[in-house]
This record gives C-alpha cells, sequence and structure tokens, in this order.
C-alpha cells in the first residue's frame, strides 16, 4: 500500500472516529473536567488530568466506531449520515471492529497505574458505550443511557481522586443524563423525519410536541442539581455566577429550538459546548482563584 492509500484510509478512519467533529469529545469532557475539580478541590495531579483528557478522546472515538457500526444499515437512509465511512462502505466492518479494539486497549493501558476501582467503573463505562446504540430500537428517551454512557468518566474521576465514589458525584452524573437529554434531544430534532420513516426511537418523537417544553425543563433540572451539588459543598458566588451564565446560554437555546428547523436546533446542540464550559468556569474561579481574593 503506498504513502497516498494509507492517508486516504487514515483520512476514513479520523471520519469515523469523528475526530473532525470535536462537539462529542467536548460533551464528554466537560462533566469529567467538572468531576476531577469537585473531588481535587481545584487541584487535580497533571498527570491525572492528561490521563482522564486522552481517554475521553480515546473513549468517544470508539463510541463512534460501534455507534456507525450498530447503525450501518440505517444510515444510509438518514441525509446527515448517508456518507459517513459505514453506510457508504467505504470502510469495511471488519476494519471497524480492529479500530474499536485498537482504541479500548489504547485507554485500557491509560488506566492501568490507577486504582482497582477505577478499572470496575471502566469495565461498566464500556458496556455503557458498546450498548448504546442498540438502545435506540427499543427504549422510549435513550439519550437517558447516552447520559449514563457520557457521563461515567464522573464516578471514575472520583474514583481516581478519592478511591470512593460519593453521592455529589453520583449526582453530578444524574445531572449529566438530564442535560444529554437536553441537548441531544436538539439533536435529534434535527433527524425527527428520517427517524420516523426508519423506525428508531428518540426522545424528539417521544416528547411528540412537548419536545421544546422537554428540553427546556432538562436543562432547568440540570442546573438544580448542579446547585444542590455546589450548596452541599460550600461554594459561593463565582460557581453560582457560572450556573447563571449556563441558565442564560439554556435560555438562548429556546431561542434556536422554538420553531424547530433543522439547522438551528443542530446549532443549539453545538452550542452546549458553552454551557459545560460557563459550569466549568465557575468552578475554577470557585476553587482556583477564589483564594487570590480571600
Amino acid at each position: 500500500m503506498n504513502l497516498a492509500a494509507i492517508k486516504q484510509r487514515l483520512d476514513l478512519y479520523e471520519r469515523l472516529m469523528r475526530l473532525d467533529k470535536p462537539i462529542g469529545i467536548l460533551l464528554l469532557l466537560w462533566p469529567t473536567l467538572w468531576a476531577l475539580w469537585i473531588a481535587s478541590d481545584g487541584l487535580p495531579p497533571p498527570m491525572l488530568a492528561w490521563i482522564f483528557v486522552l481517554g475521553t478522546v480515546l473513549m468517544r472515538s470508539a463510541g463512534c466506531v460501534i455507534n456507525d457500526y450498530a447503525d450501518r444499515d440505517f444510515d444510509p437512509h438518514v441525509e446527515r449520515t448517508r456518507e459517513r465511512p459505514l453506510a457508504a462502505r467505504t470502510v469495511s466492518t471488519r476494519e471497524a471492529l480492529g479500530l474499536v479494539a485498537v482504541l479500548v486497549t489504547c485507554s485500557a493501558l491509560l488506566i492501568l497505574p490507577l486504582s482497582k476501582l477505577v478499572w470496575q467503573l471502566a469495565g461498566v463505562a464500556l458496556f455503557l458505550a458498546a450498548s448504546y446504540p442498540f438502545t435506540k430500537r427499543f427504549f422510549a428517551i435513550p439519550q437517558a443511557y447516552l447520559g449514563l454512557a457520557f457521563g461515567f468518566g464522573i464516578p471514575m474521576a472520583f474514583a481516581a481522586v478519592r478511591e470512593q465514589v460519593s453521592l455529589g458525584a453520583w449526582m453530578l452524573l444524574l445531572a449529566n443524563v438530564f442535560w444529554a437529554v437536553a441537548y441531544d434531544t436538539e439533536y435529534a430534532m434535527v433527524d425527527r423525519d428520517d427517524d420516523i420513516r426508519i423506525g428508531i426511537r428518540t426522545s424528539a418523537l417521544t416528547f411528540g410536541r412537548f419536545d421544546i417544553a422537554a428540553v427546556m425543563l432538562c436543562y432547568a433540572i440540570t442546573l438544580g442539581i448542579l446547585g444542590w451539588v455546589g450548596w452541599t459543598l460550600h461554594y459561593g458566588t463565582a460557581y453560582f455566577a457560572g450556573l447563571f451564565v449556563a441558565g442564560a446560554i439554556a435560555g438562548y437555546h429556546y431561542t434556536l429550538i422554538r420553531r424547530r428547523e433543522r439547522m438551528q436546533c443542530f446549532k443549539a446542540f453545538l452550542h452546549n459546548n458553552w454551557f459545560g464550559a460557563a459550569v466549568f468556569a465557575g468552578l475554577v474561579a470557585e476553587l482556583n482563584l477564589r483564594p487570590w481574593f480571600s
């Protein structure tokens, strides 16, 4: 195989792993960073932070390949996904499964130095990531399952830092479930017509005409849980200012999705990066910057 052919395969693998679309990585990364900062009181060991950042990239990439493998017979019938490598048959199923094996192996090597509890939770995280694509066949709201899969870095981060998983960690995971339902319903609103035609279950279809209300309610519950976590930890103005900004961002999303226009709903989905970033900025300001002014 010559260099041009190798480059072509690598480009296809990059698209299969969605490295050209980093929004998924960010939506996994923000909750993981929330957990690392809270568990370590704002001072996560640099090596541990790098392990979780790289692990997020690897596992999100593996999750995308598994998702496309599971949906390889559905994606050709959806306008937005028909050109994905497995849907277009430019990458074989054997190649895809081999790529998953490599990504999961690399992720496992990353957590070798961590505790037994982290390893146990990683096994659960792998199961969730591998099984999520199949929940779209029968779960009415598969986005809730996605929230578990996307947020399992939260208990893993607590386990890595504290060697235990506190109630606050599980509440952060619950907050992430509601956030995932909110942003992935916005995403599902883009594909509503295609999903009806091919028979895939999504929250956008389950909520029906109440989809917008459900999205906004999920944002409100997310912020309420995050507020409870901050209150129990005696956080102050900086943290809650971050939540206020996140709430304003959620309000902006309402203006984007209220007419249910495909591209505006997709824009709202992408914009959730800033929701996660606002919460993290509030945490950093509370835990790392406030002592400078006290």
